[in-house]
């Protein structure tokens, strides 16, 4: 009789060892499937980002991040923009034939933009990965940060880690640190000024 119960017994605690142990593996085993899906985060890090950029003043800036990286959005005022053509002989690539960037901006020519009143590109200079400031005033001895910047600076932007100088348009001057214009992303621009950056005409038809 004891045997018996001795033998109940153990095949009970062997069943619910087991059981246990099953539940706890399956458990266990959930968070690490769920690490085989991309997280939101990463999802959003490739993701388009909008901007409105009816918002921005002439002669402003703002940045936004996309695929981790800062992205410039640049409203120029209208005396930048008639100028983009007149300093290409201080440009180390000012047909930007060696630059990242789709082709339809290629073909915009000093402007690089699809609209030129309005510049998008990477915030990340070329040189080491710094973030170049904004200096778009373009007449007179311009200063920034304690750095003069010339008579002749036609607008655009400072690096302070090593002093490259691009001009409104993200094209490096020469002599510079960086070896490249700045990177311009895929982008289109829809009703009332609202941009997305990460997409393109074939991708927006898709």
């Amino acid at each position: 009789m004891d045997d018996q119960v001795d033998h109940s017994r153990r095949r009970l605690l062997t069943a619910a060892t087991v059981g246990t142990g099953a539940i706890g593996v399956a458990f266990a085993a959930v968070p690490f499937l769920a690490s085989w899906n991309p997280s939101a985060r990463a999802l959003a890090l490739g993701a388009p980002v909008e901007v409105d950029a009816s918002k921005i003043e002439p002669g402003q800036m703002i940045k936004v991040a996309w695929r981790g990286q800062p992205v410039y959005v640049v409203r120029r005022t209208q005396d930048v923009i008639d100028h983009l053509g007149n300093h290409n002989g201080m440009l180390a690539d000012p047909n930007s034939e060696n630059s990242l960037q789709p082709e339809y901006i290629k073909a915009s020519g000093a402007a690089r933009a699809r609209n030129p009143e309005y510049w998008v590109g990477l915030g990340v200079c070329t040189h080491l990965g710094c973030a170049p400031s904004s200096a778009f005033e373009r007449r007179g001895e311009f200063q920034l940060a304690g750095v003069d910047l010339g008579a002749d600076w036609p607008g655009g932007f400072y690096c302070p880690c090593h002093g490259s100088k691009y001009d409104a348009s993200g094209r490096v001057f020469k002599g510079m640190p960086a070896p490249k214009n700045l990177t311009i992303p895929s982008y289109v621009i829809g009703a009332n000024m609202h941009i997305m950056i990460g997409v393109d005409d074939a991708s927006q038809n898709a």
